[in-house]
């Protein structure tokens, strides 16, 4: 009979589903952080976790654990050389929220490209002479770099498209493999040579080592472009960024997304009032909120059942 360990609060859909399993028993754990977790994993077969991390201390201690299925599709927190030492296999939710953060990214271009914040402050304040000013602009014709072209990317082109935007898109996993999908969007091979064509650049990357985007990429931006980030935070340097936008070469950034979480008040982009800040929400709405609880709950019990899918397994060469 496996135990199962929900690290995060889950949507009642997935806990219902954990409910009707025959066979399954489980602890459930709604505080966000390690800590909370930590003393419980002990005990643990399979380990549901949100966005909290996952260190390799806490690994040491989880002497029955056997899968860990992340609440999303990133799993930047989770320590993969640790579960990778005990064979431990790691999955994730797939297509489940990629429309949810195409939408996010979506309006983010079209509230940076409408300066929205500043036409909402303006009647608030009784400054109805700034639509004189004529700030807002189109995003017809406008040129969309997609950094990422997976399925987020993929479907924020679909997006893009209805609205009338030339579209190229960069991701070296894609281009190394041969797999680029089929459709107009343009393969863009150099990053630089992206930046330097793309009005609009949409951040769609997993967290590196470095970030992605920094001083010496946005030098490489056509100035008076627009930034939208809802990634993962460090895959834009949020500094350099800033910078950029105080000395006008960018023209405003939607940021959902900062390193670290929460952002403190003295995070550089905090007090800028050309960038849009949101926190984290581009995969949590409502819909996909159910269908990533169902999706992390469901991959436990296929683990155990021998069916899971091995396409939602990021440690493939581990699993037999």
């Amino acid at each position: 009979m496996p135990h199962i360990l929900v690290a995060g609060r889950l949507h009642s859909a997935g806990l219902a589903l954990l409910d009707h399993a025959p066979g399954v028993t489980y602890d459930y754990v709604e505080e966000i952080s390690e800590d909370s977790y930590a003393p419980l994993v002990s005990r643990a077969d399979a380990l549901i976790l949100r966005t909290q991390p996952l260190s390799a201390a806490t690994v040491e201690k989880a002497s029955r654990l056997r899968v860990v299925s992340r609440h999303g599709v990133g799993y930047d927190g989770i320590d993969l050389p640790a579960l990778d030492r005990r064979g431990i296999t790691l999955c994730v939710v797939g297509n489940v929220n990629a429309v949810s953060v195409a939408e996010h990214a979506m309006t983010l271009i079209l509230a940076c490209a409408k300066h929205l914040l500043q036409a909402d402050r303006s009647v608030r304040q009784g400054q109805w002479e700034w639509r004189n000013r004529l700030m807002a602009g189109e995003v017809g014709g406008r040129r969309l770099l997609i950094l990422g072209y997976g399925r987020t990317g993929q479907h924020l082109a679909t997006m893009a498209a209805g609205f009338g935007m030339k579209i190229r898109a960069y991701d070296p996993y894609l281009s190394a493999r041969g797999k680029w999908p089929a459709g107009p969007v343009g393969e863009v091979a150099d990053l630089y040579d992206g930046l330097e064509w793309a009005d609009i650049i949409s951040v769609n990357v997993p967290k590196g080592d470095q970030p992605l985007i920094g001083a010496a990429e946005l030098r490489h931006v056509r100035p008076g472009a627009i930034i939208v980030n809802t990634a993962r935070g460090g895959v834009v340097d949020e500094a350099a960024l800033a910078t950029a936008i105080v000395n006008g070469h960018v023209a405003a950034a939607g940021v959902d997304v900062f390193d670290p979480e929460p952002p403190s008040a003295h995070n550089p982009l905090i007090d800028l009032d050309r960038v849009i800040l949101t926190p984290h929400v581009a995969g949590l709405t409502a819909q996909a909120a159910e269908r990533m609880a169902v999706g992390c709950v469901q991959n436990v019990l296929d683990f155990f059942a021998g069916t899971l899918d091995p396409a939602l397994i990021v440690n493939r060469e581990f699993v037999k």
